[in-house]
């Protein structure tokens, strides 16, 4: 079955040994990929010069929050690889997502290169009621998302990070074409692991997903192509 650039595998692994395994069993039935803190530590930017040259999008998921300028200076350096997105926490502010966002752009049009986009966590989709009560936070989780979601589209941010349990209230806040990926995405029967808001790949895109990211379902699959086509099918079954 063809991919969907709608489906963002993540690449959960400590070597690129086992990465680059994985991607060449998968072919060309993915065409997106997420390289986070594990993968990107480990071996740094040859994960995303592999990605690049099997042709694969890729989504470097590091979740960057500290002072502006610093988040600023980083992502012109992460804008250099290539890479297709990237993201920062939304709780480290508008000016920190707004110089984020400034930098990215100015980065790519220096290099005369579509500028990658910039997301923003909202809140961590491993987060539970308890947890966040312990947080000491005044609003719910989902209106603490909703409100995360619209401080980052004001600072110029192309979308967020957010769980499929909140997807819906986002899209009605933030209109049809802001970006909203979601991560806590497992296909009817799977194991939850250690994900608390979740929801099945076509109940996200209902919700009004733009992109779910979908790791251990696929990447601990005994058929690994099987698997992630039928996540496709069911997708584009929506």
């Amino acid at each position: 079955m063809e991919h969907d650039d709608r489906l963002i595998v993540a690449l959960d692994f400590s070597t690129l040994e086992e990465a680059k395994k994985l991607v060449l069993e998968l072919g060309e039935s993915v065409s997106y990929y997420k390289v986070g803190m594990e993968l990107y530590y480990a071996d740094g930017n040859e994960a995303i010069k592999f990605l690049k040259e099997q042709r694969k999008h890729v989504f470097l998921d590091l979740k960057l929050q500290d002072i502006p300028n610093t988040v600023a200076k980083s992502l012109s350096v992460l804008t250099v690889l290539g890479t297709d997105m990237l993201n920062v926490h939304a709780v480290g502010g508008a000016k920190m997502m707004a110089e984020a966002a400034k930098a990215v752009k100015e980065t790519a049009a220096k290099m005369n290169r579509p500028a990658p986009k910039i997301i923003a966590v909202t809140v961590l989709t491993s987060m539970d009621v308890e947890q966040w009560t312990d947080l000491g936070y005044q609003k719910d989780i989902a209106d603490q998302v909703v409100s995360l979601a619209l401080l980052a589209q004001k600072s110029g941010l192309d979308g967020v990070v957010a769980s499929p349990k909140e997807a819906e209230a986002i899209r009605k806040a933030c209109g049809p074409n802001f970006l909203i990926v979601t991560p806590g995405v497992r296909p009817a029967g799977a194991a939850l692991n250690d994900q608390s808001r979740v929801a099945t790949p076509s109940g996200a895109f209902k919700n009004g997903s733009s992109h779910i990211v979908v790791g251990r379902p696929i990447t601990q699959a005994e058929d690994k192509v099987a698997a992630a086509n039928a996540i496709v099918a069911e997708i584009r079954g929506v």
